[in-house]
């Protein structure tokens, strides 16, 4: 029998779209206008689960109405966008193909894919690859295991919460001190759970200790009721190669078989080295 036997014992704004960190480098000089706002409409459109009509979008971007209509009619074209009967439009299906290779470039060979499905076979828990991309903590390949908790915003490049999962502390163990300073500066540490690390020097602490034992646990500090254990798979000069996996699983879960859970995590590290 697969699996191990169970014992009983906020964001952006819902009105607009989120600023991306890419956003926040230093601005070139020869931006085309026209497809930034393209990208500004396909933002507030994909924050609106029902979808929004012309004027909608025109208000949120902050455009004027010719100018929304253009950029729709072209979107909806391309196939971008899809343009519902009560005038509202929203996302379309090239979306999800331009995702599906995302998740194939940042996911690596698929070899990779077969050390974490086998592992999820075998524990019965979600797990993660972690990656520093465009100089942020990001998820770069998922499997969902049954015997753990949804978490929606776990997915392909989440880039979030780099202090309160172990994934993103075991990503930030990889920075040097004024390394990781710049980052929070940048990033902030938001408070999820009563139990979220929020101050740097408290952070630091945590992240030495977990060191000396090689593994990042966290419990409870992302969710509620949700444990999440990490470790590096590997360390790298370039930051863009440091790679690092990631379980989560129920908190209790993790109470009573964190030795195993530990193992069998760091045995699935060493099955991915040579393939990273």
């Amino acid at each position: 029998m697969s699996g191990w036997s169970a014992r009983s014992p906020e964001s952006g704004s819902a009105n607009g779209p989120k600023a991306g960190p890419a956003r926040n480098k230093g601005r070139p000089s020869d931006l085309i206008q026209s497809v930034q706002r393209a990208l500004r409409v396909m933002e507030a459109i994909g924050a609106a689960p029902g979808g929004l009509t012309a004027k909608q979008v025109a208000r949120r971007c902050e455009l004027n109405l010719p100018t929304a209509y253009h950029l729709l009619r072209t979107l909806t074209y391309e196939g971008y966008l899809i343009r519902g009967n009560a005038g509202t439009y929203l996302v379309g299906l090239e979306v999800s193909d331009r995702y599906a290779e995302l998740s194939r470039t940042m996911q690596g060979p698929s070899s990779v894919a077969e050390v974490l499905q086998r592992t999820v076979g075998e524990t019965g828990y979600s797990h993660y690859l972690g990656r520093i991309v465009d100089e942020r903590v990001a998820i770069s390949a998922v499997r969902e295991g049954g015997r753990s908790p949804h978490l929606e915003d776990l997915i392909i490049g989440f880039d979030d919460g780099a202090h309160a999962t172990a994934l993103g502390k075991a990503l930030l163990s990889t920075m040097s001190p004024q390394e990781r300073h710049h980052y929070l500066r940048q990033s902030g540490m938001r408070r999820y759970t009563t139990t979220t690390v929020t101050e740097p020097r408290e952070l630091e602490y945590d992240l030495a200790n977990l060191a000396a034992r090689g593994v990042y646990t966290e419990k409870g500090q992302y969710r509620n009721n949700v444990g999440c254990v990490a470790t590096v798979v590997r360390d790298d000069p370039d930051p863009r190669c440091r790679t690092v996996i990631a379980c989560t699983m129920p908190l209790h879960d993790l109470v009573w078989y964190e030795s195993r859970v530990k193992r069998r995590l760091r045995r699935a590290a060493e099955e991915l080295q040579p393939l990273i």
